[in-house]
C-alpha cells in the first residue's frame, strides 16, 4: 500500500505563516484608498472655504470703495439746488447678491452697482441669504435745507461799492469874481458869457446895449446885478441913470425903480463909481431900503475909503458885501495875476474875497477861464456874489 504523503506541519506553518502577509496588504491598500479620499475631501473643503473667503474679501472691498468714492462726491459737490430733492434708495437696491455656494463652479464676483442715484428701486431683488455685516451699507444722509437766496445787500462791498474817488482838497476860502461896465458892446461881453466857473456881470443901465446884455446874461446863467452909477467925489460924469447927492429920497427910488425895470430882474446891484453917495449915511439907507424891500443884495465896491454903506447896514440889519481886489487897475496880464493871487491869499486867511474886473479888459476872460480850474483843484469855491452874501 503507497504510503500516503501526510503534509508536515512545517508546511502547514508555513501557510498559515505566508497568508497574514497578503490580507495585511490588502487591508493597508483598502485604508490607503480610503485616507486619500479624505485627504481630498479635506483638500476640496480648504479651497473652497479659501475661495469663499477670497469672494467675501473681494464683495466686501468693493463695496467699501464705492461708499468712500460716493462720500468723496457727496463732500466734493455742491450743495444741491433746494428744488431737488434726494430720494433714498432702498438697501436691497444697493447690496449685491452673495456669490453662489463653493459646491457648484466657483465664479469672479459680480461688477459692482451703479450709483445709488442712477439705479431704480426695482433693479436688484433681494437675496434671501444672510447679509454680509461688512457689506451693510449707511443710510443715504438727509438733503441739505435749502439755503435763502442772498439779499441784495450781501453783496461784496468790492462790487457794490463804486470805484475809489481821489481825495478832495482841503477848503481853503471861497472867491467871488464880478465884471462891471457890461452894456456898451456886446463883443467885449461874449468871452465872460462863455466863462466855466460861477460869475457876477454887472450891467449899466440908459446905454444902447443894457437891455440885451442883461438878456444875454441870464441866458447864459450867470448871475445879473445892476451897476448902478452914482455920483463920484472927484466929480466925473458917472453916466446915464446915476443918483446925485441933491436928489430926494423919493427921485433916489424913481431912479432906482427905472434902472431895475429897463434891466431886470436882477439878483443884487453895486455902486458905478459913486465915491461922493457912498459915503452919505442918509442917502445909502434910502439905496440900502429899497434893495430890503425888492429882495436884492448890495454890495459895496469901496471907490472911497471913506465910505459908510457897512454902518448903514448895520444899523438897519441888512447884510451887504465889500469888494477887496480889484483885478485890472493895471491890464497887464501879469498884473491881473498878481492881484488875483492877493485875492486867494486874503479868501485863505479871511475864509472869503471879493474880486472885481471890468468888462473891458480884453484879456481878462481868458485868464479868468484859465485859472478857474487851478483854483478848484487848490481848494478854492468859486460862487456868485448873492451866494458869498447869503452865507
Amino acid at each position: 500500500m503507497a504510503e500516503t504523503k501526510r503534509p508536515s506541519p512545517a508546511a502547514g506553518k508555513e501557510k498559515k505563516k505566508t497568508s497574514p502577509p497578503e490580507g495585511r496588504k490588502k487591508r493597508t491598500a483598502h485604508k490607503t484608498k480610503e485616507l486619500s479620499a479624505d485627504i481630498w475631501y479635506a483638500v476640496l473643503l480648504t479651497s473652497s472655504l479659501i475661495l469663499v473667503s477670497i469672494v467675501i474679501a473681494l464683495v466686501t472691498i468693493t463695496i467699501g470703495t464705492n461708499r468712500t468714492a460716493n462720500t468723496v462726491i457727496t463732500e466734493a459737490a455742491p450743495e444741491p439746488e433746494p428744488v431737488i430733492a434726494v430720494k433714498p434708495v432702498p438697501v436691497a437696491a444697493v447690496i449685491p447678491p452673495k456669490p453662489a455656494p463653493v459646491a457648484a463652479a466657483v465664479e469672479k464676483p459680480a461688477p459692482p452697482p451703479a450709483a445709488p442715484a442712477q439705479v431704480p428701486a426695482t433693479a436688484a431683488e433681494p437675496v434671501p441669504a444672510k447679509p454680509v455685516t461688512a457689506a451693510k451699507p449707511q443710510p443715504a444722509p438727509p438733503p441739505a435745507a435749502p439755503e435763502k437766496p442772498a439779499p441784495v445787500a450781501a453783496v461784496p462791498a468790492r462790487l457794490a461799492t463804486p470805484p475809489e474817488q481821489p481825495p478832495k482838497p482841503r477848503h481853503r476860502g471861497t472867491v467871488a469874481v464880478i465884471i462891471d461896465d457890461a452894456g456898451n458892446n456886446l463883443h467885449e461881453l461874449e468871452p465872460f458869457l462863455n466863462f466855466p466857473g460861477p460869475l457876477t456881470i454887472a450891467v449899466l443901465p440908459g446905454l444902447p446895449y443894457s437891455a440885451e446884455a442883461a438878456r444875454r446874461i441870464r441866458a447864459a446863467g450867470k448871475e445879473l446885478f445892476l451897476h448902478q452909477p452914482m455920483e463920484a467925489a472927484g466929480g466925473q460924469p458917472p453916466g446915464p441913470g446915476a443918483i446925485y447927492s441933491d436928489m430926494s429920497p423919493a427921485e433916489v427910488l424913481e431912479v432906482l425903480r427905472r434902472n431895475i425895470a429897463e434891466i431886470g430882474p436882477v439878483s443884487g446891484m453895486n455902486n458905478h463909481q459913486g465915491s461922493k453917495i457912498t459915503a452919505d449915511p442918509q442917502a445909502m439907507e434910502t439905496v440900502l431900503a429899497f434893495c430890503r424891500d425888492q429882495g436884492i443884495r448890495f454890495l459895496d465896491s469901496r471907490t472911497t475909503a471913506e465910505t459908510a454903506v457897512p454902518a448903514a447896514a448895520r444899523k438897519m440889519g441888512i447884510k451887504i458885501s465889500e469888494r477887496n481886489i480889484f483885478i485890472d487897475n493895471e491890464q497887464e496880464r501879469a498884473a491881473m495875476s498878481r492881484a488875483i493871487k492877493g485875492g486867494l491869499a486874503l479868501a485863505a486867511g479871511s475864509g472869503r474875497s471879493v474880486m472885481i474886473g471890468h468888462v473891458w479888459s480884453p484879456e481878462l476872460a481868458a485868464l479868468l477861464a484859465e485859472l478857474c480850474p487851478e483854483l478848484i483843484e487848490q481848494g478854492y469855491s468859486l460862487v456868485t456874489a448873492s451866494d458869498l452874501i447869503d452865507k
